[in-house]
């Protein structure tokens, strides 16, 4: 990381509520309190690593506003209401500053069929193939080797990383960020078993992402095999997560690592699926529900509900039963000590 910012522009960066301290250190770069040196930034982003700010070497710490202790000589503190938030709002300004987008304009090598329609002001890199008909928006970025197919749609300010796949037909709108490898419109997995055979049923739909959603580096999302298969607004989605045919994501949600749902399942508003979490098919998961790492969801999920294990549990159900399952060991012990203190009278059928 080629990073080069004074406390000062930090601090206007993260609009500092307060500081403590000083530095004439230049930041280049960030790390956590127990490895930062001189010339890092760091920041306690959760309050169990509380106890190592004292000792943090970091030139600048950003900290909570109701964070009381001293910082060392040469070192800045920078109070703020959420430390975590404080440090994304730094990194996006990095990262423009690291990855500026190029010029407007489609590189040479880019094989773009004579009736797509790219704007003025959008970027194509290179090995880029945009097919007949497809359409890319108002200052959207397409990195190096990406493929847009027949009739799909890029909307305004997305940003495609190098080998995104967006197949035809499908539909991405507003501000959406596609991570390298990600896969829209591959065909569902459907088939027919017929005459002791396995036969393909046709996938014809499409792939709809909503404004401002973001999806994670080789992610799979499925074409519809009728209608459409849909992400809503302002959804993140994690790597390497398979979402099958026709399934419905509302707004809002969170869907982590390693994480299959099946197909014609829906998703309501603001619902998380932690990592490795499988959803079986038809199924729906109610608004605001929290579905723990790898639950297994079998049956209709309640809007609000925190489930845990599989088959899925109510959560504090499922962690009063995984302490139980500690304690088998102690039990058959015991039930073998009762056993041979009392032994069972034997019956006709043991003689």
């Amino acid at each position: 990381m080629e990073l080069s910012l004074t406390s000062q522009e930090i601090a206007a960066i993260i609009e500092a509520r307060a500081t403590r301290g000083a530095t004439t250190e230049t930041i280049r770069d960030i790390a956590s309190l127990a490895t930062a040196r001189a010339g890092d930034i760091s920041f306690l982003g959760n309050p169990k690593y509380k106890a190592e700010v004292p000792a943090c070497a970091a030139s600048v710490i950003i900290l909570p506003i109701d964070y009381d202790g001293e910082p060392r000589p040469g070192q800045l503190y920078l109070h703020v209401d959420n430390p975590s938030a404080a440090l994304a709002k730094l990194c996006a300004r990095i990262e423009q500053l690291l990855w500026p987008r190029p010029a407007p304009g489609i590189h040479p090598s880019a094989v773009i069929a004579p009736t797509a329609r790219i704007a003025a002001s959008a970027t194509v890199g290179p090995l880029c193939v945009v097919e007949e008909g497809a359409v890319i928006g108002e200052r959207t970025h397409v990195e190096a080797q990406v493929f847009v197919g027949r009739h799909a749609a890029i909307g305004d300010d997305c940003w495609l990383m190098p080998g995104v796949r967006v197949a035809s037909e499908c539909v991405v709108k507003n501000r959406v960020r596609l991570q390298i490898g990600v896969v829209l419109g591959s065909d569902g997995f459907g088939y027919e078993f017929i005459n002791g055979r396995h036969e393909k049923v046709p996938q014809v739909g499409r792939v709809l992402i909503e404004d401002d959603v973001e999806i994670g580096a080789n992610t799979t999302l499925d074409r519809a095999r009728f209608s459409q298969t849909v992400v809503g607004q302002g959804t993140k989605i994690d790597n390497l997560v398979q979402i099958a045919h026709n399934v419905v994501i509302g707004k809002h949600c969170l869907i982590c690592s390693q994480t299959g749902i099946s197909g014609s399942v829906t998703i309501e508003d603001y619902a998380v699926l932690a990592g490795q979490v499988g959803v079986a098919g038809h199924l729906t998961i109610g608004r605001g529900a929290k579905i723990t790492a790898q639950t297994g969801v079998n049956a209709n999920v309640s809007p609000g509900a925190t489930l845990k294990g599989t088959p899925a549990n109510p959560y504090m159900f499922e962690q009063r039963i995984n302490v139980l399952r500690q304690r088998l060991p102690e039990l058959f012990q015991r039930v073998d000590r009762l056993e041979k203190k009392f032994p069972a009278e034997k019956t006709s059928s043991d003689a």
